[in-house]
């Protein structure tokens, strides 16, 4: 029985899952934040759906973590000057 979605991904089709366009999706790839391969003669690009998964949770990873820079803010602003 075939999968029922297919394994590869177009950038288009990515584009579409995020809700950006296919140039951004492009720079994620030319990043490495979001892995792909090149197949064929014109190189065009293929993304994994595993690889959109992994992606999109290290995105909700990364939202939830605590921002250090607000923290180290945060910890100036609660310390008082004996000036």
């Amino acid at each position: 029985m075939p999968p029922t979605s297919p394994r590869f991904l177009t950038l288009a089709d990515v584009a579409e899952v995020l809700n950006v366009t296919v140039r951004q999706v492009y720079a994620l790839v030319r990043s490495g934040d979001l892995r792909g391969i090149q197949i064929g003669g014109r190189g065009q690009w293929r993304i994994e759906n595993d690889q959109l998964e992994d992606y999109i949770a290290r995105q909700y990873a990364r939202a939830e973590a605590p921002d250090d820079a607000e923290e180290r803010v945060s910890s100036h602003d609660d310390v008082t000057s004996d000036r």
